[in-house]
Parts: C-alpha cells; structure tokens; sequence
C-alpha cells in the first residue's frame, strides 16, 4: 500500500510554525530512506539540522530586511511626526512621574535609539544562526511597544505607532520565522501528552484564546488612550460615568503608568503567544507555555479581582474593564490545560533523567509517538465553524450545578439594586463581591482539570449565609435573599457534574 503523504499541522504551513513544518518534511523523506530507524532526532545529524537551518533562513530572508526597514521607521517617527505639537495632558488632572519637556525627549530618543538598535541586530541577523541577536530585537519591539505608557508618550500618533511597530517587531522575529535555533535541538514525536484524550496545544484550542485575546487588546488600548489623554471622554453603554469615576480614581492614580495601557500591552503578549510554536508546543516549548500560563491564569485573577472590588474601592462600575474582565475569565480554563500537559512532560522527563533545565528551556524527547487525528484543520472553519468552535473548547464543560451558580452569582451581583440598597453600603458591598467570587470559581471550575475549584463557592456560600445578618445597613428581604442564595450555591457546589476527557497523570486530581 502506497504510503499516505504526512498531515501539516494547520497554520504551520503558512508560516506561523515553520521550524515544526521543515522538520516534518525532513522527517518524512527519511522515513521513506529509513524505514527501520525510530522517530526522534537521532534521524538528523548536526550537518543535516544546520543544512535546515541555513534553508528555512533563506526563505525568511525577507523578515530582517523589513526589521531593518521597521528600524529607520522609527529613527524617522520623531522627526517625520514632532512629538513636541499637538501634545496632550493625562486625563483627570493626573500627577505623572516626568515634566512635559522630559515626557517629549524620553520618546523622542527612545524610538531613535529603539531605530539604531533595530537597524543593527536587524542587519546581523541577516546572517544565520545568530539567535541573540533575534531575542534582542525581539525584546527591543516589547520596549517599543511599553515605552508610551512608561514615559506618558505626549502624543496619540506616538503611542499608536509605537504599539503597532512594536507589535509588528515581536512577530517579525520569533512568530512567523519561528524560535531562533530551534531546528537545531527541536525533538520530533507525537503531539497528544501521554494518556491524553485530545492535544491541548491544537490550533482549535488556541485560536479561541487568540480571539479572545484580541478583542480584550481593542477594549483595553481604548482606555488606555482616555488615560493617556487622547480622547476626553470614554462611552459605557450601562453605568453612566461609572468608567470615568473608575479610570480616574485615586486607586488608578497611583499607579505610575495607566494601568490599561498596561493591560494592553498583556493582551498583546497574550495574543501573540497563541501564535507561537506548533502544535506539540506543550512538549517543544515549556518555557513559553509557563510565561503564558504566567500571563493568562495569575496575572488573570489580578486583573479579574482589580475589576471586581471597583465597586468597593471607587464606588463605582465601569462596562469596558468588566468586559475586559468577562474575557480574561474563560481564558483561565481554556488554558490551563495546557500548562499542566507542559507539567506532565516536565515530571516525566525528570523521571528519566533529564535535566529539568534544558528540558524547560530546549523541550525533551517525546514520551508518546501518537499524533493527533481528533482535532479538525482550521482550513474547515468557513465550512463547518460549529465543529472547530466545539473543538476549541474541548477539556471545558459547564455542568448544571455550576451554569445555576453563575446565574445565582448573578443575581447576588444585581440584587441589591433591585432592592433598592446604595451601592456603597456594606449589604450592597457583600453582594457585590461575594456574587462575582461565585462567577469566578464557578467558571474556573468548567475547566474539567481544575474541577476542584468548586468547593471554593463552598466557602463562599458559608460567608453568605452568615453574613447578611451581621450587617446592619440592609433590609430583611436583602438579607433573606442572600441567605438563601448562599444555601444553594453551597448544595450545587459538591457534585463534580461531567468529565468528557481523560488527562493522564492529572486524572487522579479531577475530584
């Protein structure tokens, strides 16, 4: 029987993940040399990886020579656009760490200098194997993209090219080109962890995280221009001026730079990391999925938490961060997966000897040689979108118990308006925060290997029993209300509900 030709995975053939493509490729001409050999990079000999190497660098040739563009771009922008006119003030009378003179020369040499720099290593880089050089510039489109809310950029066109060049810089050198040297130590085999019932790095279950991302980079770079001064004023659809009264705190104002322009730059890492590396990634590169996970789950609940005490802290709501909020929670289950599939790799690999270092930063040998056949192509999307929609979200159910906790957190959220409380009362205050905690770790818990977090709204329910009537600004039916909600939130929070997917050394902690 004539030997099937080998599956691409997904958006690696156009570029994305290059490094897995070629080695694929390379992979399998041999296997047709050598049909006796084991999968693994003992097929390739240093000659045969640097051969590879110094190939997949002529086909992106062209990536350094846009760098090199992109760097006289930026020697140009101060000169061509003269961040001295048309300069604005931070909103709400905001106290900034520099003078109005040092804010205009500290971007006007950041991106001359930032230019110089990418002109240089853009140009080394022209050769190949020279990887400092593309982490550098790499790291150089993360400062130009930072550098407008750090110094308070003066103008709109500063910060707007900044975070446009720096995004395009950062997916320039380790996005489309992919990892510097990767070819010359990546470790070929299977995709799916071992005793996994489906890949969680597919690119199915990244690309939610990637539009979710994206859409909380829009929301976010918005506030952060209010903040910065460019526009006088932010729309909320629910709240009044709840967002102005919010963005323009004192618990924002002590922060020395705009917190959602920091936000923006975390969606912007966020959404290019879902880019990054194939589709056995999880195994290939731990690192990256660690700061991911860094940037998605703990970075996540601060933010998550920072939204939700607003009420609390400022008195006051605003639609666009809790819409922010509303997309950075369901990226917490969407990718944990991930993160403890790299776990997984990591314990097994130290099991057999393995530098936990080099596996951490270089990827290991593959446990398992099984790939994945489950997970539909992306190219199917405009022909069966339901298919690869339910793909994406595959190690998340939402059992009935905690669908009613999220409408009952709901509920605790919005009932001390319907019953006519102040929001700054402490009913209203216990309410507020005790409902959206609910949402969060009902949500949390959909992920089927974090199904434990649901004995959190145990606790929870407890303190809303109890407390209500330790308060002594409310009324009777506030109180009786909470209670109550508290009572079944308790009750729902002890059955484990559906788990559809097996996780390998994880199945033992979905209880």
């Amino acid at each position: 029987m004539k030997d099937q030709p080998h599956k691409m995975e997904g958006m690696g053939s156009r570029g994305v993940t290059r490094p897995m493509m070629e080695m694929e490729n390379q992979e399998h001409k041999k296997d047709h040399e050598h049909k006796d050999m084991e999968m693994g990079d003992m097929k390739m000999s240093v000659d045969d990886r640097m051969n590879m190497l110094k190939d997949h660098h002529k086909q992106t040739l062209w990536v350094y020579w846009v760098i090199v563009l992109l760097g006289f771009w930026m020697i140009a922008s101060p000169l061509t656009f003269d961040y001295g006119m048309n300069v604005v003030e931070p909103s709400g009378g905001r106290p900034v760490w520099l003078s109005l003179g040092d804010r205009i020369a500290a971007m006007y040499w950041s991106d001359i200098i930032s230019g110089l720099l990418l002109v240089i290593f853009g140009w080394r880089s022209l050769k190949p194997n020279r990887p400092y050089s593309v982490w550098i510039i790499c790291f150089i489109g993360i400062w130009i993209s930072m550098a407008p809310f750090i110094f308070w950029a003066p103008t709109a066109v500063a910060y707007y090219n900044s975070t446009m060049v720096g995004a395009l810089i950062i997916a320039l050198s380790i996005l489309i080109p992919g990892m510097p040297n990767m070819l010359l130590f990546m470790k070929m085999g299977g995709n799916v962890p071992t005793g996994w019932s489906y890949n969680p790095s597919s690119w199915p279950q990244r690309s939610i995280m990637i539009g979710l991302a994206f859409i909380g980079w829009l929301a976010s770079r918005y506030l952060g221009a209010f903040q910065l001064g460019y526009i006088d004023t932010v729309w909320d659809p629910f709240f009044g001026n709840g967002t102005l009264n919010v963005l323009n705190s004192d618990m924002s104002h002590s922060w020395p730079i705009s917190d959602a322009a920091l936000g923006t730059l975390a969606y912007t890492l966020e959404f290019m990391m879902g880019f990054m590396g194939g589709t056995s990634r999880w195994r290939t590169m731990p690192w990256m999925v660690t700061f991911f996970g860094i940037l998605v789950i703990p970075l996540g609940f601060v933010s998550i938490f920072l939204v939700i005490s607003q009420p609390l802290t400022v008195g006051a709501w605003c639609a666009l961060c809790l819409f922010s909020a509303i997309i950075m929670l369901p990226m917490i289950p969407l990718q944990i997966d991930e993160v403890i599939a790299m776990w997984q790799h990591m314990v097994q690999r130290k099991q057999k000897g393995d530098s936990l270092w080099k596996v951490f930063w270089k990827g290991g040998d593959a446990i398992s040689t099984e790939n994945d056949q489950r997970s539909p192509e992306m190219v199917t999307f405009v022909d069966n979108p339901w298919k690869v929609l339910k793909s994406s979200i595959w190690g998340m159910t939402a059992p009935w118990q905690l669908s009613v906790s999220v409408v009952i957190g709901f509920w605790l959220m919005i009932s001390p308006k319907v019953f006519g409380m102040g929001i700054q009362t402490s009913a209203a205050n216990l309410n507020h925060l005790g409902g959206a905690l609910v949402i969060v770790f009902a949500v949390v818990a959909m992920a089927e290997v974090l199904r434990s977090f649901r004995y959190f709204n145990v606790l929870l329910g407890l303190a809303l029993v109890v407390m209500p009537w330790l308060i002594e600004d409310t009324n009777m039916i506030l109180t009786i209300s909470t209670s109550l909600a508290g009572i079944i939130i308790i009750a729902l929070s002890f059955a484990k509900g559906e788990i559809k997917e097996t996780y390998g050394l994880w199945d033992k902690y979905v209880v």
